[in-house]
């Protein structure tokens, strides 16, 4: 597929820090792509490696670099990228991920066909040196309402596999820049949103890599904070019951704390409401553990 004149503009969003020695990958990725009529606009936290070096090694005039100070608030890059951005589609790729060379074509060609927001599954990735990636970052096809069934499922839309177009996402204000909301302000955006479409598409295909290598913003504390900030404005508000994967992923929490008693009912409400084996299997490997230890405790 060609992209001409006539074909719409994406603008790829891609805030960075200290990243120098994933960004290129994320970059050759998008030159890369079948489909040309992009634009990408890198939003860089003022970084302290080489990021400048790497990324000024790229001519490309579709490229555009700016330094912004965040604040360590992740979301205030993303929107100073969607403010600049002149396309009628956004794209979000974080600098630790790339795409596979249709990634944009495939997505493309379901906005024009009507979709208002379009993602898929990604490769996960440890290590760098691999060339063959067995488990992905999975995704599901939401079913209308897509707003309870995002509340019910979690979020289960890959960040850098999205892309929306720009109205919706300047219709519910960007993304939140509540410091509460760090690290789950992209599943707050997909709720956001699923309050004015149902036109959320999966695509069948994996077009991505996802770095879980290590690295990431989430820490076990901030996780808490944040399902508790996730409880406080939709849960309690939207559920007559808390769903199996807050349960789950507050049971992990309270279990990675040390804290057992309070681990414990949260990991057996995910394991009656999950009907997924491998979950209920997981769920019964950490109660075992959370026993044990209690028994020992005990001791």
């Amino acid at each position: 597929m060609e992209s001409n004149k006539n074909s719409s503009l994406v603008s790829i969003v891609i805030p960075t820090f200290n990243h120098a020695h994933f960004i290129e990958n994320a970059i050759l990725s998008i030159l890369k792509q079948t489909y040309t009529n992009w634009e990408a606009i890198i939003v860089d936290n003022y970084s302290g490696d080489n990021t400048d070096d790497v990324v000024h090694n790229f001519t490309d005039s579709r490229i555009t670099f700016l330094k912004f100070h965040n604040n360590d608030v992740i979301a205030s890059s993303r929107n100073t990228g969607i403010r600049l951005a002149k396309g009628d589609y956004i794209a979000f790729l974080d600098s630790d991920d790339w795409w596979l060379p249709k990634k944009l074509e495939e997505s493309v060609c379901k906005l024009d066909s009507g979709a208002d927001i379009v993602y898929h599954d990604l490769y996960l990735v440890k290590s760098r040196f691999k060339r063959w990636y067995p488990k992905r970052l999975k995704t599901f096809q939401l079913h209308t309402p897509v707003f309870n069934d995002l509340l019910e499922r979690g979020n289960v839309i890959a960040n850098s596999s999205v892309v929306i177009r720009k109205s919706l996402l300047e219709k519910v204000g960007g993304l939140t820049e509540d410091k509460n909301m760090v690290a789950g302000e992209d599943y707050d955006c997909w709720l956001r949103v699923a309050r004015h479409t149902e036109r959320f598409v999966r695509l069948d295909e994996t077009l991505g890599y996802y770095w879980a290598g290590g690295g990431n913003i989430t820490s076990t504390e901030l996780t808490k904070k944040l399902l508790f900030e996730f409880s406080e404005r939709y849960l309690s508000n939207y559920c007559d019951r808390n769903p199996a994967w807050y349960h789950y992923e507050m049971g992990k929490v309270q279990y990675r704390l040390s804290c057992y008693k309070e681990a414990t009912p949260h990991l057996k409400n995910a394991f009656v409401s999950y009907t997924s084996l491998i979950k209920k299997i997981k769920i019964i490997f950490i109660l075992f553990s959370i026993y044990y230890r209690l028994i020992v405790k005990a001791e």
